[in-house]
């Protein structure tokens, strides 16, 4: 399933909805973009609502990896949102789920003080 986005902020985060298979085709060097613009915005949280995606590949993982460095170089974090059961199952094999902080939802998110 072809990945497609779409992005929104507010006065806590810059967030990140994708939908579909995040395996870091073509549509990932434009993620790693939105980062990087949001960053030069003053963004210090960014948030990526994994809700909407079934499927993360090895080169998607590297794609959150490389949001996350850009984000933690710049005095930032990214959290993840919602994810799938297998999802989940994947961050905990991969051991992201110690370096990721995860969220139930985005509103969750937003009520996390």
């Amino acid at each position: 399933m072809k990945l497609t986005y779409k992005t929104e902020k507010d006065s806590q985060a810059h967030y990140l909805f994708v939908t579909g298979d995040l395996i870091g085709d073509e549509v990932g060097p434009k993620l790693v973009e939105v980062v990087s613009d949001a960053i030069e915005e003053g963004a210090k949280n960014f948030v990526v609502d994994l809700s909407e995606v079934r499927y993360i590949s090895s080169s998607g993982i590297g794609l959150l990896i490389t949001m996350l460095t850009k984000m933690r170089n710049k005095g930032g974090d990214v959290y993840l949102t919602a994810p799938s059961d297998h999802v989940k199952k994947l961050l905990i094999i991969t051991k992201l789920n110690n370096i990721f902080t995860v969220f139930d939802s985005v509103e969750h998110f937003k009520n996390r003080n």
